[in-house]
């Protein structure tokens, strides 16, 4: 069994600064990819950012220049450093793993609130 714990969402205020983080565990054959997708209400999930196990970054557009993706691969953990936090970046956060078969894994998401 594949377990993804995420943590880090809050409720801040616009300008603020978050630390999304996502640890996997289980088991999965070897964790490949990376990322977190967000969907917010009343739109579709979207991705914010894959990174691979050589530091291969993909961004949203909407996000580049704000946040940052990382990983640290002894511990199975990515994370999402938010900066300069807008309103319209409120949404539940998805952790997402895939593994060397190309299996997707997915967290259960954690909220992020941004307020004026």
């Amino acid at each position: 069994q594949v377990q993804l714990v995420e943590s880090g969402g809050d409720l801040v205020q616009a300008g603020g600064s978050l630390r999304l983080s996502c640890v996997a565990s289980g088991s999965m054959f070897g964790v490949n990819v990376m990322g977190w997708y967000r969907q917010a209400p009343g739109k579709q999930r979207e991705l914010v950012a894959t990174i691979t196990r050589s530091n291969n970054i993909n961004y949203a557009d909407s996000i580049k220049g704000r946040f940052a993706i990382s990983r640290d691969n002894a511990k199975d953990t990515v994370y999402l450093q938010m900066n300069s936090l807008k309103p319209e970046d409120t949404a539940v956060y998805y952790c997402l793993v895939v593994d060397w078969r190309l299996e997707n894994y997915w967290g259960r998401g954690t909220q992020v609130t941004v307020f004026e």
